[in-house]
């Protein structure tokens, strides 16, 4: 018998791709092969046009627990036990987490992450690094790091801190206390939490609503916000205006804006 692999994609006729991590026995840990096949996935979602959203999901009774401390890991960079050997250890190994979250993070199409269950330490990770966070009700929230003495440095700390403020990033890893679903919406941490029951059909109906934006305005978006976050007020408004310079040259929205007045007009007439 073939053994399943650690993470499953398939594309939807309405271009979205799905990412399943299928390691329940594993609850879902990362390992070399899994960050393998979901760096696949997603230069695959890259660079192929027809694709529009991805959506990253979970089987069993974790969502993700994290990188796997049992499956080893693929050194690009050799580091000594140093302070500095540290700090290169995690910008350049860890099976590539870093690059992978921050490649996401870039990529000018909305990633989505749907939490059924339990979601924690990398797996946290990667989820702050998407564009959308849905929880069932039953998912949770923690970075168990600080179990061990040490911090999320894979980018756990500065998204964190940066999505939900110092407020509720010193609750999930100085206090080092879970967070519920509810909780988690509360925090900022997730956009929306479904029943359990429907929480795949709403996550697929969420999914297929993205799929149907404009993708420029999308594409132009993800990176204005981002930089608005980083900037004064005065420099942010330079950037709205520099994302619309742009987008009002489309021909998309050029015939959409004259079919509208058209319509406009048709109903004064």
């Amino acid at each position: 018998m073939t053994e399943a692999a650690p993470l499953l994609t398939e594309e939807t006729p309405d271009g979205i791709l799905i990412a399943t991590l299928n390691r329940p026995d594993r609850l879902n840990a990362l390992d070399m092969a899994t960050m393998d096949l979901l760096t696949e996935a997603v230069i695959r979602f890259r660079d192929t046009p027809e694709l529009k959203v991805m959506l990253i999901r979970g089987t069993g009774r974790y969502f993700c627990s994290g990188a796997d401390l049992k499956g080893g890991q693929r050194k690009i960079s050799p580091t000594g036990q140093t302070a500095s050997g540290i700090r290169e250890n995690h910008r350049l190994n860890l099976n590539g987490m870093q690059q992978l979250w921050d490649e996401m993070e870039h990529i000018e199409k909305p990633f989505v992450v749907a939490h059924h269950a339990t979601c924690v330490g990398g797996g946290l990770e990667m989820s702050l690094s998407c564009d959308f966070r849905l929880a069932a009700k039953s998912a949770s929230y923690a970075f168990p790091e600080g179990l061990f003495g040490v911090v999320p440095a894979s980018g756990g700390v500065s998204r964190l801190t940066r999505l939900c403020g110092p407020h509720w990033a010193r609750w999930l890893i100085m206090a080092n206390k879970p967070a519920s679903a509810d909780m988690a919406l509360t925090m900022g941490l997730v956009h929306q939490v479904f029943p359990d029951e429907t929480f795949e059909d709403e996550v697929m109906d969420f999914c297929r609503h993205l799929a149907k934006q404009n993708a420029e305005q999308m594409g132009a978006a993800k990176v204005a916000i981002d930089l608005c976050a980083e900037l004064g007020r005065d420099s942010a408004r330079h950037v709205e205006r520099m994302a619309n310079s742009s987008l009002m040259l489309n021909p998309a929205y050029l015939e959409g804006m004259r079919a509208y007045m058209s319509k406009l007009g048709t109903k004064k007439g």
